[in-house]
């Protein structure tokens, strides 16, 4: 075979009309040999002559899209030192645009006899794994885009939807049956539909890069589900393509939610991978370099440093680790029109040393990248190492998972004392997390369940975790889910029972949908999935975590439609900038106040103890305008909540009449208004049941009036 110098930039397989150019990094290694693979699965292997840089190339004429390939990469195999080179096991590219298959974890992919004891990994394996790895395949990237339009929502008008490829339409009966649980399925007219009637402008899809499923799960009959195992940062997962193309279908996916308004947020997993620990396979990076790719223990290099809880940690402080995370989220961006992303266990990349370093090089290099910077940004601000929770602490440019959003408004509803304090800044958009750095509420992503958790349904049928389908005896998991059953753990017939989670899900819904900041709703919960008590369902690819539309609780998705509308409908609950207690823009009243159930401001003690309290926010007092420049004014909100078990006879405050949009006591209040029935005046009386949220509004000032007394 002939074969040329190449070039060492860009990394990875590139193709062009003559042939294509192959690029590796390792700096450690001392030989690299590019195995290329015929249909038939026979292999040539080509000899890497030129490296500069510690980046290994070649270019090879006449090998174009569609070729099979994979790295053997030669070096010691001492693993006190933090080398695992062996030769004998058939390697992915990092930068692989397409990986053809999904790994089975057999003995042969791990670099060492595989079961032969707690120190087996110190002796080499030297069976050959080419057999039983899929292949990297070269992609010609060409795909006609038409005249697809990122939507560009502002964040500040983003409604994320959290959800799993494959569990969204697995089981949906409006979906092809040979596209159910695939990217071309996630597309379809039926799912598109209902994401637009339930008013979602940005989904946030769980991971879609290649992953592999971990040796002990497999055994035991499961997968990671989930994905959060990457072993490929540029290629779709192939288990979700309903055809042999799944870079393709990725591609026409994302164009068809983009032209439904629909932005697309790819949740990415860049801390770690899922080679795992020592004892881990070797499939990729552990094969490369392992000693360059990953944090090691200084003093025991045999060891990885494990802040993610996955065994290893990916070394960030690395360049061209680091250059490995900037080229792949600017891949996904310029190829696939990405609109965002959501970084798991962000904190990972951000540590320098041992401490997270909020300025470290991972939010320089991305705060100054013209492509990465401009997309949405969202951090799962948190990881499992020492000082790791750094919920408020990313760097502007930054959203942020807000954790104590979830647990404060969890709390609240539960019944628990002394939460009222903490839920007020929290509804408010969280200034105390965010305004100190130059941050606005919408650096705040809200949300009461996520994947990682109970589902809604469950965060008020369950106190516990149930867990044992996970082969973990049930200690996976967290133990502190702030729930409550209402009286029965899991299912029930009781019919008081019943209203009251009902109610309870509503309270939280509306919670969720009418605080300032972005809401984040998890797939499946409008409709009433269940987990039947499973709080970490990352290995549970079936009925467990595929969304039932057999049985769609028809009555809670109306609700959150209405919820989501009004969310839409009230610029009032979208503000740009924290809201600040005072009169402005000429406003009679203040653009927020908070209210004692006796129609009184709000003190000091009367929020220690509160249970029940109100907060109005003043339509004619936004003092923010709209893109034209002009004044935004809305109808003036008040907000109910009582999380108490009785009663309370709420005082309506000063306004011109007050119209009932909301009772989450009575789902059946829809513009009750109108027909005379839900109106008050001022310094009324309102009934607000015992666990219940309401919402009133009053109407607006004319944008003409409210400028005119601003001047």
């Amino acid at each position: 075979m002939t074969v040329w110098r190449g070039r060492p930039y860009p990394l990875g397989a590139t193709p062009d009309v003559d042939g294509t150019n192959f690029a590796l990094f390792s700096r450690n290694a001392t030989a690299v040999e590019l195995c290329l693979f015929d249909e038939a699965g026979r292999e040539e292997r080509v000899r890497i002559g030129e490296h500069a840089e510690f980046v290994w190339h070649c270019y090879l004429p006449g090998v174009g899209a569609g070729q099979r390939y994979g790295y053997r990469v030669y070096g010691p195999y001492e693993p006190e030192l933090g080398h695992r080179f062996n030769p004998h096991k058939l390697l992915f590219d990092p930068y692989a645009r397409l990986i053809d298959g999904s790994i089975r974890p057999v003995d042969e992919l791990f670099g060492y006899r595989y079961g032969a004891g707690p120190d087996a990994d110190l002796v080499a394996d030297d069976r050959d794994s080419a057999a039983f790895l899929p292949k990297c395949v070269v992609v010609d990237p060409a795909f006609d885009w038409s005249d697809d339009v990122a939507p560009a929502t502002a964040l500040a008008d983003t409604l994320i939807y959290e959800a799993h490829v494959r569990g969204f339409t697995k089981r949906h009966p409006g979906v092809a049956q040979r596209e159910r649980g695939t990217y071309v399925g996630f597309a379809s007219d039926a799912a598109l539909q209902h994401l637009r009637d339930l008013g979602v402008t940005a989904v946030e899809l769980l991971p879609i890069h290649h992953h592999l499923t971990g040796r002990a799960l497999a055994d035991l009959g499961l997968s990671n589900h989930w994905g959060y195992n990457t072993v490929g940062f540029f290629a779709p997962d192939t288990r979700y393509a309903a055809t042999d193309d799944p870079v393709r279908e990725v591609k026409a996916m994302v164009r068809r939610l983009h032209a439904a308004g629909i932005e697309v947020i790819l949740d990415v997993v860049y801390n770690h991978t899922g080679e795992g620990d020592e004892l881990g396979p070797t499939v990729v990076f552990r094969g490369i370099d392992n000693a360059a790719y990953y944090r090691l223990r200084p003093e025991d290099r045999r060891r990885y440093r494990d802040y993610t809880g996955t065994g290893n940690t990916l070394d960030a402080t690395e360049p061209r680790v680091l250059q490995l995370i900037m080229d792949s989220l600017r891949y996904w961006i310029t190829e696939y029109h990405i609109d965002g992303f959501r970084f798991d266990l962000a904190s990972a990349l951000a540590r320098e040393l041992h401490d997270v370093d909020r300025l470290g090089s991972f939010f320089d290099i991305i705060g100054q990248d013209p492509v990465i910077s401009r997309v949405k940004l969202i951090a799962e601000p948190w990881d499992l190492g020492e000082g790791g929770y750094q919920v408020g602490r990313f760097p502007p440019g930054w959203s942020e998972w807000n954790g104590r959003y979830r647990d404060t408004v969890r709390r609240f509803w539960r019944g628990d004392r002394g939460e009222a304090p903490d839920l007020a800044f929290r509804v408010a958009g969280s200034s105390d997390l965010y305004a100190d750095d130059g941050r606005r509420p919408h650096a705040s992503i809200n949300y009461v369940t996520s994947h990682d958790g109970f589902t809604l349904r469950d965060l008020v049928s369950y106190e516990s975790k149930h867990n044992l389908a996970n082969g973990e005896h049930n200690r996976d998991g967290s133990d502190d889910n702030a729930s409550r059953n209402f009286g029965v753990e899991g299912p029930t017939s009781d019919p008081a029972i019943l209203e009251a989670r009902a109610r309870q899900r509503r309270n939280l819904l509306a919670t969720l949908l009418l605080s300032q900041g972005v809401p984040m709703l998890r797939s499946g919960d409008e409709i009433g999935h269940t987990q039947g008590g499973n709080n970490n369902a990352y290995a549970q690819d079936n009925e467990v975590s595929w969304l039932d539309w057999s049985a769609v609780d028809e009555p809670l998705l109306a609700f959150v439609r209405r919820l989501t509308a009004l969310f839409h409908a009230h610029p009032v609950l979208r503000r740009r900038h924290f809201l600040e207690g005072r009169r402005v823009a000429g406003s009679s009243v203040e653009d927020l106040t908070w209210y004692a159930p006796d129609g009184s401001e709000m003190t000091d003690a009367t929020w220690l103890s509160a249970q029940a309290f109100g907060w109005r926010l003043a339509g004619d007092a936004i003092s923010e305008t709209d893109a034209t420049g002009r004044l935004i004014v809305d109808d003036t909100l008040l907000t109910l909540l009582n999380a108490s078990d009785e009663e309370v006879e709420f005082r309506l405050p000063d306004a011109a009449g007050w119209t009932l949009l909301l009772d989450t006591a009575d789902p059946s209040v829809e513009g009750e208004g109108a027909t005379g029935r839900g109106r008050y005046a001022a310094g009324a009386c309102r009934a607000l049941s015992a666990r219940s949220v309401c919402l009133l509004s009053a109407p607006a000032a004319s944008a003409a009036s409210v400028e005119e007394e601003s001047r």
